[in-house]
């Protein structure tokens, strides 16, 4: 009687990129694949086929298939013993995960082969793999680089290298005005060059009928991102790093902007006109304060909680027209994110603060706010970055640990020693205090004013709020030890 020997249990993982360079389609990969781990006495069942299509290896993220894979590699009684794949550039192109998942298939007693690419047992063949994973990675790294100079030779033209915004169609790669859309642009700068707000033209657009691109009602951020956007003016918009443009970070040193060659919306004295307008607001209203909104207190946006840092704000459903003695609370705490209550009456601040005015007048002394003092000394350590790092740094030890490379001693380790230099560098940080600077005395007189225009009964409290907002950048109150510290603009 002849006995046929049982085939072993094997798994296969087929990636295809967006560039599909691959010569074998996904089946004819598959097909090869199946017969070569046949050969080797490997049977590669339809239940462990992983199959990611058009997906990057550059990371592991969002392949789900590869994941799932790993995942079941990592039972304790896992299904297969090798995973079979075309090339090694198919499992990854990013040496590092490359070297983090083959160890950690290793230790499961898991192998990985490459099919068109077979290496030799030994250490000539580990050194073999490690060459061919470099150069994989290298080549990924070298066509990133080749796009993104493309694409930026083309921008320094001036061609657009996105589809065009609100107001434009495109026709043959170039923009042309889109009729009345590019009618809806050239009102939206007129009535903020006069003076309307944001919110107000946002509302009344989206009660006409009018929709964004993608179908959403206008809203302040799309009106701010039209007045920031200079290809109305004609311009082409490019970030050399990819994404400062899409943040909406406006004022990033690597987007460029060249001459385009579409016809503009707007005139060139429009939107001088409203680029200035939304510097000054951006100036007297910081990141998160809110705008355009009734001003019903003096000091509004203006106080900040000392636990949390954030804003103290009328607390919801006090009628502010009716209650002398109403409350301002940390907008944190009434969410539940901050567990100290700040809660003061508006006459009781305003009275502090008043008062610590009149002080700061009198010494000629003024506190100028941390976050000023940095943008005076920009060559100074950028201590959130390096905090930053370091934190990444955590994160990948916990990845190791996870990932069953480094042990658990190993791991508490380097937990220790990477918590160590964050709280190093966090203390170093907190050295960078608010000082006391002698201001000049025309500084003084201006403090001065500001302090008398405060104090007139028949001043609006909106007015009021903006000629603060001219020398204070933010108050501080500390409620467990009834402090109020001032920090002035320089």
């Amino acid at each position: 009687m002849t006995t046929t020997p049982l085939l072993k249990i094997a798994a296969a993982y087929i990636r295809v990129s967006d560039e599909r360079q691959d010569e074998y389609s996904p089946d004819s990969q598959l097909k090869k694949t199946r017969e070569y781990a046949a050969k080797e006495g490997y049977q590669i069942p339809d239940e462990y086929v992983f199959y990611d299509d058009g997906i990057s290896a550059k990371s592991t993220r969002k392949r789900n298939e590869f994941n799932r894979m790993i995942a079941m590699a990592k039972e304790k009684d896992h299904p297969f013993e090798v995973i079979y794949v075309w090339k090694f550039s198919r499992f990854a192109r990013n040496q590092e995960e490359s070297m983090v998942y083959k160890n950690l298939l290793r230790k499961k007693g898991v192998s990985v082969v490459s099919v068109s690419e077979p290496i030799p047992e030994g250490h000539y063949g580990t050194l073999i793999e490690r060459i061919i994973e470099w150069m994989d990675e290298f080549y990924l790294i070298n066509l990133s680089a080749e796009v993104q100079r493309g694409m930026h030779e083309k921008a320094t033209r001036g061609e657009p290298l996105v589809p065009p915004p609100f107001g434009y169609y495109m026709k043959d790669k170039k923009y042309y005005p889109d009729g009345e859309k590019a009618d809806i642009i050239r009102e939206i700068f007129d009535r903020f060059n006069a003076g309307e707000g944001m919110r107000a033209i946002a509302t009344d657009l989206g009660a006409r009928g009018i929709r964004t691109k993608r179908g959403n009602l206008p809203d302040n951020r799309w009106i701010e991102y039209v007045l920031r956007n200079p290809t109305y003016l004609g311009k082409i918009r490019w970030s050399l790093e990819g994404r400062a443009a899409s943040k909406r970070d406006y004022d990033n040193e690597n987007i460029m902007i060249v001459d385009g060659h579409h016809e503009p919306i707007i005139t060139e004295d429009q939107w001088n006109q409203a680029q200035e307008r939304l510097d000054e607001i951006k100036r007297k209203y910081p990141k998160h304060a809110r705008r355009e909104q009734p001003v019903d207190y003096m000091l509004k946006g203006l106080v900040r909680c000392s636990s949390c840092g954030g804003t103290l704000a009328l607390l919801s459903g006090v009628k502010t027209t009716k209650n002398p003695n109403r409350s301002i609370q940390c907008c944190n705490y009434s969410r539940g994110s901050c567990h100290t209550s700040h809660s003061i009456t508006i006459p009781k601040i305003n009275k502090a603060f008043i008062t610590g005015l009149e002080e700061a007048i009198g010494n000629k002394t003024f506190a100028i706010s941390p976050d000023r003092k940095k943008q005076e000394k920009p060559k100074g350590p950028d201590y959130d970055k390096l905090i930053a790092i370091e934190e990444k740094k955590l994160e990948r030890a916990k990845a190791a640990y996870l990932a069953e490379i480094d042990s658990l001693e190993q791991y508490a380790k380097n937990k220790n020693e990477i918590e160590q230099q964050i709280q190093a560098l966090k203390d170093l940080q907190a050295k960078d205090t608010p000082k006391e600077t002698k201001i000049s005395t025309s500084y003084v007189s201006k403090v001065q004013e500001v302090l008398e225009f405060i104090k007139q009964e028949n001043i609006s409290e909106k007015a009021k709020n903006e000629a603060l907002r001219e020398i204070i950048d933010k108050i501080i109150y500390d409620k467990a030890n009834s402090t109020l510290a001032i920090y002035f603009i320089p």
